[in-house]
């Protein structure tokens, strides 16, 4: 126990007094910044993915784009994040010419993985919802698009949303593989503490420790929407 409270001491020298909480909120603020925006660009792109794969396959049009959409998904659930993100900030950032932050590269390359799982979630919401949903909205002289964004996808959300909860919970664990282009998040913050403390027990456990708190306050937050949208279904 005694040298398990001196870890503790040296953990909390540099924490606390050489201002190693600094980098720790920091590398907290990137991740839940990736994890959210990533969700948040899966989302809108995961969405117009399904809608295109659940579009009747009558003309050439709606097969072509089923078959792009259909290799994106593929491409992007068929490789690891990681291969992901060194191809985009070492390979095609440079053929473009650009330069943008490894936060900024860590954001588009989760949202666009987070798309290729999120497509596949929002087409089983979208086909679990009654075809007659699609039906009644086109008697009424709704257009397709309209349809699946006003009666069709609302619906679909409610049926999905614990599953989107746990691709945010997902998001929020993976962001610990952006340090492989240059990202600060609380891998490298706490990694930087245990350097400087010559110590790694203490804080990976820490870090450990604030994983987990967030992965309760995002099951928790989905279970209070949960409820909420039962409720509002019970009134109606």
């Amino acid at each position: 126990m005694g040298d398990f409270g001196r870890k503790v001491d040296r953990f909390l020298e540099v924490f606390i007094d050489k201002n190693g909480y600094v980098t720790v909120i920091e590398g907290l603020q990137n991740t839940i910044l990736i994890a959210v925006m990533g969700l948040l660009i899966g989302i809108l792109i995961g969405t117009v993915i399904a809608a295109v794969r659940v579009i009747p396959k009558y003309k050439r049009l709606p097969r072509i784009l089923n078959g792009i959409c259909g290799f994106y998904v593929a491409l992007f659930r068929g490789t690891p994040i990681v291969v992901q993100l060194l191809v985009f900030y070492y390979v095609m950032l440079p053929l473009l010419g650009l330069r943008i932050s490894g936060v900024q590269v860590s954001i588009l390359v989760f949202g666009l993985n987070s798309a290729a799982y999120i497509s596949e979630i929002m087409r089983s919401g979208i086909l679990s919802v009654d075809a007659g949903q699609m039906e009644a909205g086109r008697a009424v002289g709704l257009g397709y698009w309209t349809t699946m964004l006003r009666i069709v996808i609302p619906q679909a959300v409610k049926n999905i949303l614990p599953t989107l909860g746990n691709e945010f919970i997902a998001l929020i664990k993976e962001t610990s593989v952006v340090s492989f282009v240059g990202a600060a998040d609380l891998y490298v913050a706490f990694n930087q503490i245990g350097t400087n403390s010559y110590e790694f027990m203490v804080p990976y456990l820490v870090m450990a420790l604030i994983y987990i708190v967030l992965v309760l306050i995002i099951s928790a937050g989905i279970k209070i929407m949960e409820r909420s949208l039962r409720k509002s279904d019970r009134r109606n």
